[in-house]
Parts: C-alpha cells; sequence; structure tokens
C-alpha cells in the first residue's frame, strides 16, 4: 500500500476513531501506565540524547530492547530469549543502526557469567515486514548464528511445522521449551511465541498496544490465527502480552500520529492477557466485513 493511500484511508477513518476514542476516555482503567515489569522508562524520544538502544534485563536469562525512535520511526522491540544450549533472538530491528554489537554484548556478558566461552544464536522473527528483519544481512556469514527465513515454508521448514498454520510445535533453547504458534493475518509468515519461564505471550504485530493492521482480504486469515492462540494459551495463564511496538499514549483510545518523532507520555509496552480475549471478541462481532475498532490499548484497522 502507498503511503497516499494509506493516508486517504486513515482521513475517511479518522471521525470514527475520534468517536470511539471519546467513549474510551472516561474510563480511567483502559490506561495503563505503569512499568510493572521494567525498571527504567523506555527510550521515547523525548530526551536528547539517548542510546541507539536500550537493554532491559528481566531475569537471569531474559532481555528486552528497544531501537530509538530517533533512529527510526517504528521504534520496534526485540526479544532475547536464553536457554542452556542456545538463545533466540526475535527480530533485528528497523534499520537506521547496527544491531549485532548490541546482541553481541548482551551475549558476551551472559556467558561471562555463565563461565562459558559461546552459544548458538537462532534468530527468528515475529513476521517479515521490513521494520522487523532490517539487521537480518548483520548475522550473515556467522557460523554460530542461523537466521530463520522470511516465507512461512522456511519458518514452518525450521520450526518443524508440519502443517502451517494450524500446528503448534514446541522449540527446546535447552532447559527452556518455547511454543511456536502460527499467527498469519497481519503478515503471511508471522508468529507468536509462548514462553513457560515468563509466562510471556510474544505477540509480534498482531497484538501490541498500537494500530494493528490487516488487509480487508487476510481479516478471516488474522480472526483464525486469534482463535487459535486464544485456545491454546487459555490454560496456561498468560502474564503479559508482549508485542513489538507502542503507538498508544497513556489516554485510553489515543495513537500517536504515524511517524511521529516522539512519544511523550508513552503506554506500557506489556498488556494484560485480557485483551487477547478483547480482540477476540471484537473480531468475532464484526461478522463477514471487518471495522475500524478502537479500544483502551490498541486500534484494529483494517487497510484497503
Amino acid at each position: 500500500m502507498t503511503l497516499q493511500t494509506r493516508r486517504k484511508w486513515f482521513r475517511g477513518t479518522a471521525l470514527a476513531a475520534l468517536t470511539a476514542a471519546l467513549a474510551l476516555a472516561g474510563d480511567p482503567a483502559l490506561a495503563q501506565s505503569s512499568h510493572p515489569i521494567f525498571k527504567e522508562k523506555w527510550i521515547a524520544g523525548t530526551k536528547n540524547p539517548e542510546p541507539e538502544m536500550q537493554v532491559q534485563r528481566v531475569d537471569a536469562d531474559t532481555f528486552v530492547i528497544r531501537q530509538s525512535v530517533e533512529t527510526n520511526a517504528e521504534a520496534p522491540f526485540l526479544y532475547l530469549l536464553f536457554g542452556t544450549d542456545r538463545v533466540l533472538l526475535e527480530d533485528t530491528g528497523a534499520g537506521g543502526l547496527m544491531v549485532k554489537p548490541t546482541i553481541d554484548k548482551v551475549i558476551a556478558g551472559w556467558l561471562a557469567e555463565k563461565g562459558r566461552k559461546s552459544i548458538p544464536l537462532v534468530v527468528a522473527h515475529s513476521h517479515s515486514h521490513g521494520d522487523h528483519i532490517a539487521g537480518d544481512g548483520e548475522f550473515a556469514g556467522d557460523p554460530n548464528v542461523t537466521v530463520v527465513g522470511l516465507k512461512p515454508e522456511d519458518v514452518a521448514a525450521f520450526f518443524k511445522i508440519k502443517s502451517w498454520p494450524t500446528d503448534i510445535v514446541a522449540f527446546d533453547l535447552g532447559g527452556r521449551i518455547l511454543n511456536i504458534i502460527p499467527t498469519p493475518g497481519h503478515e503471511p509468515a508471522a508468529i507468536m511465541i509462548y514462553d513457560p519461564k515468563t509466562r510471556w505471550l510474544l505477540s509480534g504485530d498482531s497484538l501490541y498496544p498500537g494500530r494493528l493492521y490487516v488487509k480487508l482480504g487476510q481479516f478471516h486469515t488474522f480472526r483464525d490465527s486469534i482463535d487459535r492462540v486464544a485456545s491454546f494459551t487459555k490454560p496456561l495463564k498468560v502474564s503479559w502480552l508482549m508485542g513489538t511496538h507502542i503507538e498508544m499514549t497513556t489516554r485510553p483510545g489515543e495513537d500517536y500520529p504515524i511517524h511521529t518523532a516522539s512519544h511523550p507520555n508513552e503506554r506500557a509496552l506489556e498488556l494484560p492477557y485480557s485483551r487477547l480475549s478483547d480482540l477476540q471478541n471484537s473480531l468475532d462481532h464484526m461478522g463477514e466485513f471487518p471495522k475500524l475498532d478502537v479500544h483502551g490499548d490498541f486500534i484494529f484497522y483494517p487497510l484497503p
């Protein structure tokens, strides 16, 4: 979709979005401005200078990394999960900087703590849009790194998913078994990852505090994916939904303009698990035809 077409679509839906947001604004429970997981506030382009990448350690084996909005307006989040046998990096950023030096530094620090010399790295992707794969080339040729391909068949082959997208498979990092859940809709090769160690559901661009873009022709595929994720995770006591962007302010239903240079009063990254059922119910009630739907923590945005 061209930028001009997208702008026309946004203008056409702006009034509906504003009306819904005003209705939501009276419910303070929908705005989550606290950061119960992370010790620091995320870099948001509000203070200069800020680092190109910010690393926050959640536990001994779990790191979350944000790319500065000053290097790329998408300001995506990356996840680094360690097991005893290998480490998984989800996504490689949106470009405008070098990602690998930061990842190498985190891995080197972890290895030093463990008294080890090396650990194989798997580079996977929440999905294959450009703002999540721009750093892939930095890892090419490293014999200790495997970069998962970008097409559904590549993802299925690496994770041994026999029937895409209905199969959900286990992927063992060594004492840390992840569940890989195919979730096409936002993008054909999209996945979510459930991590029992943190009880996080890494939800990519399919569900995060921002605009959930789904092309009209992919609506049913997206809805099926959300149903599949909800069914699988219902008994798992998921703690948080962890997406790959923040596009919402602390005011319920209010998002930042596209490609804005800073995010003052930014909402927390983590979403409560209940937002998955909120999205599922919203999609179910739409019937055959998707429509713009503004929630306190996210906005479902069908694209022409």
